[in-house]
C-alpha cells in the first residue's frame, strides 16, 4: 500500500484555490478597515449613522449634540 502525502493539483485547481483565498483575504482586510474607521469616528466624536439617532447602536452612549437633543425629546414624551 502506497501512501501519498502530497496531492498533485491541476493548474485550474491551483488558480481557483489562490483566487478563493485572495478573495477571503481582501474581504477580511476591508472588514477590518471598516471596523477601524467606525471606531475612529466614534473616538473623534463624529456621527457614524448620518444623523439618524433612533436607529443607531451607539445612541445611548453618544455625546453628540444631536443625540443629546433627541434623547431629551424621547424622554419628555
Amino acid at each position: 500500500m502506497k501512501n501519498r502525502i502530497s496531492k498533485t493539483y491541476s493548474r485550474r485547481e491551483l488558480f481557483t484555490g489562490a483566487l478563493r483565498y485572495l478573495a477571503l483575504g481582501v474581504s477580511g482586510v476591508l472588514g477590518g478597515l471598516s471596523f477601524a474607521k467606525t471606531r475612529r469616528f466614534v473616538r473623534e466624536g463624529k456621527c457614524i449613522n448620518n444623523g439618524i439617532c433612533r436607529g443607531c447602536k451607539a445612541f445611548e452612549k453618544c455625546g453628540l449634540p444631536q443625540a443629546l437633543s433627541a434623547g431629551r425629546v424621547l424622554r419628555n414624551k
